[in-house]
C-alpha cells in the first residue's frame, strides 16, 4: 500500500512558484480541502480558504471531489473532497473520491487541523480502499505519499495504525477473491495464508487433509470430484492477556461449479469468489494480530472445490458430519452449508468459544432479498446481533437482521436422515442458517451467521469499494474485536 504519514499543519502559506522566493524543491504536494455539508471549510487554508470559498458552495455530497487549478502559484493545484454529514462514512468516502482523483505519482496534503480521531482513520481507510489495484493487475499502484496535515500528529498515530490494519486486511481479502481459480486451489488458498500468518508474530496455521478430514464428511463429499483435494486450514491468534475466545468460520470454496446440480453459465462466471468468506475471516484474524489485539482468535476455513466428476457427490446422497450427524442432500450446489456444517460442530466439540460467528456467500436468496448493498445478518442473540451490526455500519459495511422462525424449522425435515440440507419450500437464506442452527448445540444463543452473498462482489467501483472482489466481511469483523477489547 502507498505511504499516508501525519504531518503537522503549515503556519505560513506556501512560497510562490515564480519571483525571488521561489524555490524548485519547495512542496509541490496538492491541497486538499475537506468540505462539511453546510458548504463551508471544515478546515480554514488562510488565503487559499478565500479563494476557493465560492466553489465550496453547493458541495453537500459525501465523495464528490472539485479540482481548482492555480497555475503560477503554491499550491498548483487544490481539491475540495465533500464529507457530508462529517461522520465515518462521509470521511471515508472523502478519501477514496480523493484517491481516485490523485493520479499514482501525485504527491497530495490533506489540510485537517483539529479533528476527531475517528475521522482520522475514516479518511486514511477511504484513501487506501479506494486506491486499491488486483496485484497481478495491468493498471500500476499509487506509490506517491499523501500527508495528513493536523494540529497534533501524535494524537492520530493510533487511528492511522487501525486504519492500517484494516486496509491491509481488506486488500489481502480482495487479493485472495480476485485469483482465479486456474490458481487458487484449496492447497494454493491455504498456503497463502500460511505465509501471511508467518509475517505476524504469534499467529499459528494448522492444515487438515486427508485422513484427517475422516469425520469432516460435509467437507470431504464437497470436494470429492475435484482433482484439488480439499483441506480444512486453523488459524490461532491466541494472546496472553484474553479474556474472550472468538471462533471465525468462513466458507472457502475455491471454485463452485455447482456439481452435479451444475450452474448455469451466468451464474457459474463469478464464483473464483465463493471462498470469500475464509478471506475475510483469514485477513480479520491476520488484523487482529497486527493490531495486538487481546482477543483469542481462532478462524476455521473449510476449503474445497465443488466440481463435476465421477466422484461427485450426488442429489439423494447422505452425508455424516463431524458431530455424528446426518445430512440428506438433494443439490449439490448447496455445499457451502454443508462445509460449514463440519466447521461449527467442531469448533463447539473441540474448542469451547465464546462467540462463534460465520461468514459466507451462501444464498444468491440473500442478494435477492437484500440486493448487492445489504448482507443478511442471523442470529438468536440480540446483543450480538447489534455488536456485529453496529461495527459493520462503523467499518462501511451494512447488513440487515432477518428472522430465524421456529415455523420453518419443518422444512428441514428427512425421511432418510436427521434432517434436510436443501429443502426447497422459499426462503432460502433464511433455511439456510436455520440449517447450520442445527449444528450449535448449546452454543446456539452465541452465534451468528452472515450471509455476504450480495455485497461481497461489485460490478463497478464505488468510492472504497473497488470493482470486483469487496473483501466485504474483512472490516466488520475487524471492528467486532476490536470493540470487544476496548
Amino acid at each position: 500500500m502507498f505511504p499516508i504519514r501525519l504531518s503537522a499543519r503549515p503556519t505560513t502559506p506556501p512560497p510562490p512558484l515564480i519571483g525571488p522566493e521561489a524555490n524548485p524543491r519547495d512542496d509541490d504536494r496538492t491541497w486538499v480541502f475537506p468540505i462539511a455539508i453546510s458548504g463551508s471549510l471544515s478546515h480554514g487554508g488562510g488565503e487559499v480558504e478565500a479563494e476557493i470559498a465560492a466553489l465550496a458552495e453547493g458541495l453537500d455530497k459525501a465523495g464528490e471531489v472539485r479540482i481548482l487549478p492555480r497555475p503560477l502559484r503554491r499550491p498548483a493545484k487544490v481539491l475540495l473532497a465533500g464529507i457530508g454529514a462529517g461522520d465515518e462514512a462521509g470521511w471515508r468516502a472523502a478519501g477514496a473520491a480523493v484517491s481516485r482523483t490523485l493520479s499514482g505519482v501525485e504527491r497530495a496534503q490533506i489540510m485537517l487541523g483539529a479533528v476527531e480521531p475517528s475521522a482520522v482513520r475514516a479518511l486514511a481507510e477511504g484513501l487506501w480502499l479506494g486506491g486499491y489495484r488486483y496485484r497481478d493487475a495491468r493498471e500500476e499502484p499509487r506509490t506517491a505519499p499523501v500527508d495528513l496535515a493536523v494540529q497534533n500528529p501524535e494524537a492520530y498515530a493510533v487511528s492511522l495504525t487501525r486504519a492500517r490494519a484494516t486496509a491491509t486486511a481488506t486488500w489481502f481479502a480482495r487479493d485472495l477473491a480476485n485469483t482465479p481459480s486456474s490458481l487458487k486451489s484449496p492447497d494454493w488458498l491455504a498456503e497463502e495464508i500460511v505465509g501471511a500468518a508467518a509475517r505476524r508474530a504469534g499467529v499459528t496455521v494448522r492444515i487438515r487433509t486427508g485422513p484427517e478430514l475422516d469425520r469432516f464428511g460435509g467437507l470431504r463429499a464437497v470436494g470429492g470430484a475435484s482433482k484439488f483435494p480439499p483441506c480444512l486450514v486453523q488459524m490461532s491468534w491466541q494472546p496472553a492477556a484474553a479474556s474472550k475466545h472468538v471462533v471465525l468460520v468462513g466458507k472457502g470454496i475455491t471454485f463452485d461449479s455447482g456439481g452435479i446440480s451444475i450452474k448455469t453459465r451466468p451464474g457459474m462466471k463469478n464464483m473464483k469468489i465463493d471462498m470469500s468468506g475464509a478471506a475475510s475471516v483469514a485477513a480479520a484474524t491476520l488484523g487482529a494480530a497486527d493490531l495486538d489485539l487481546p482477543v483469542r482468535v481462532t478462524a476455521l476455513l473449510p476449503l474445497a472445490e465443488n466440481a463435476v466428476g465421477a466422484d461427485a457427490f450426488r442429489p439423494g446422497d447422505v452425508i455424516t458430519h463431524y458431530d455424528g450427524s446426518t445430512s440428506e442432500s438433494t443439490n449439490s450446489d448447496a455445499e457451502g452449508r454443508l462445509v460449514l456444517a463440519d466447521a461449527l460442530g467442531y469448533a463447539v466439540a473441540e474448542l469451547d468459544p465464546d462467540v462463534i460467528v460465520d461468514l459466507a456467500t451462501l444464498t444468491g436468496a440473500a442478494e435477492v432479498a437484500l440486493g448487492s448493498g445489504l448482507a443478511a445478518l442471523f442470529s438468536h442473540d440480540d446483543e450480538l446481533a447489534h455488536a456485529l451490526s453496529e461495527a459493520g455500519r462503523r467499518a462501511g459495511e451494512k447488513m440487515w437482521r432477518l428472522p430465524l422462525p421456529d415455523d420453518y424449522h419443518e422444512y428441514l425435515r428427512s425421511e432418510i436422515a436427521d434432517r434436510h440440507s436443501s429443502p426447497t419450500q422459499g426462503a432460502g437464506a433464511v433455511v439456510a442458517a436455520l440449517y447450520l442452527r442445527e449444528f450449535l448445540g448449546d452454543k446456539v444463543t452465541n452465534w451468528a451467521h452472515i450471509d455476504s452473498a450480495g455485497p461481497s462482489w461489485a460490478t463497478e467501483s464505488d468510492l472504497d469499494v473497488t470493482r470486483g472482489a469487496t473483501g466485504w466481511g474483512a472490516r466488520t469483523l475487524l471492528r467486532y474485536l476490536e470493540d470487544l477489547t476496548a
